[in-house]
């Protein structure tokens, strides 16, 4: 029934019975597992290899996740939810994918990354506006945003200065795959909200069914296509690659779908920031670049912005709190009159 939680597991492991602490490790885990993985072999293919076909990569991913989920036992019977509702999610995760991927043309790996870490901010603030959330946020929780993103930009400033390939094209167009992630992770909490009995594999089948073919006109329009299919006929061996980064994002993305489930999509998106910084200090040391004081100054700032999210709230436990009919008692009794004799507000001579 709708009204009943979902019994949750990942790749085996039943989540909706461990305590939630447990949950967080275990989804955390594969998530940074896979994405780390992830993180290391677009590095290779795109700056290492100058592959730079993101909109080609993204597609062949697609069928990788679906072979995947076959293999998993998945099949459409399962479904809970309505093709239509996974439309406008599908075009919305696609388009993410693409301007992610194809920004590495013209961004390097660090600098992307940065930009991506941001988008904690524009999560919580869309998180407000989309219908069956409808989320508050304290101040305390925006400015820890707005920490982390200063200092995501400081970094990002840097290392325009030390790197060479840094372009506009490549700001713009992860600022564009940042909006649409500001919608995806609130849209995808919003589906497990409303329907408690969708599962990951559900939402990840039918987002890469409906979403796989909308790739297929900018892989046109650009010659991305014709580009990136001679280019993998001559060195094949890249397709070997593509497919063990879409194995490793597999475990990952259903990792991340767990955690929106389980914890929220702006959760989601500080565990992500916090896997991103991860990835890129790899990144710096794998591939030995320079590192400069104004790359420190925006890591101690993404790290505090960090830590403040992950300060508890300062709240009375429920259980020491007073009933609140003797809270009710107490308003209600009358204040008592000062007596003259020992009013302490007058002279005593």
């Amino acid at each position: 029934m709708k009204g009943e939680e979902q019994i949750r597991t990942l790749f085996g492991i039943t989540l909706t019975d461990k305590p939630k602490w447990q949950q967080f490790i275990i989804c955390s885990s594969g998530f940074f597992f896979g994405y780390l993985v992830n993180g290391i072999c677009e590095e290779y293919v795109y700056n290492r290899l100058q592959f730079s076909y993101g909109w080609y990569f993204t597609f062949i991913q697609g069928f990788v996740y679906l072979t995947l989920l076959r293999l998993q036992g998945f099949t459409p019977k399962q479904m809970v939810n309505p093709w239509k509702m996974y439309v406008k999610l599908s075009a919305v995760l696609m388009g993410s994918h693409g301007l992610t991927k194809g920004s590495l043309a013209y961004l390097n790996y660090p600098a992307q990354l940065m930009f991506k870490s941001t988008k904690v901010l524009p999560v919580m603030i869309m998180g407000a506006f989309i219908p069956g959330l409808r989320r508050k946020y304290p101040p305390r929780e925006y400015f820890s945003a707005v920490l982390l993103v200063v200092g995501l930009i400081l970094f990002t400033l840097a290392d325009a200065n030390t790197s060479p390939n840094f372009s506009i094209i490549g700001v713009v167009m992860v600022s564009g795959a940042l909006i649409m992630d500001s919608f995806l992770g609130n849209l995808q909490e919003a589906v497990f909200t409303i329907n408690r009995e969708t599962t990951q594999m559900e939402m990840l089948f039918c987002s890469t069914v409906v979403g796989t073919p909308f790739l297929i006109p900018p892989m046109i329009l650009t010659g991305e296509l014709f580009r990136a299919w001679n280019s993998c006929y001559e060195h094949p061996y890249v397709y070997g690659v593509l497919i063990f980064e879409a194995v490793a994002t597999f475990v990952g993305q259903v990792s991340v779908l767990s955690l929106i489930a389980i914890f929220g999509a702006a959760t989601t998106a500080l565990i992500t920031t916090a896997r991103k910084a991860v990835t890129l200090l790899l990144s710096y040391i794998v591939f030995t670049k320079p590192m400069s004081e104004q790359h420190a100054v925006g890591l101690i700032l993404i790290a505090a912005g960090i830590m403040m999210k992950m300060l508890p709230d300062h709240k009375i436990p429920h259980k020491l709190r007073l009933p609140d009919a003797i809270v009710k008692q107490v308003k209600s009794f009358p204040k008592e009159e000062k007596d003259d004799e020992f009013d302490v507000s007058r002279p005593l001579v």
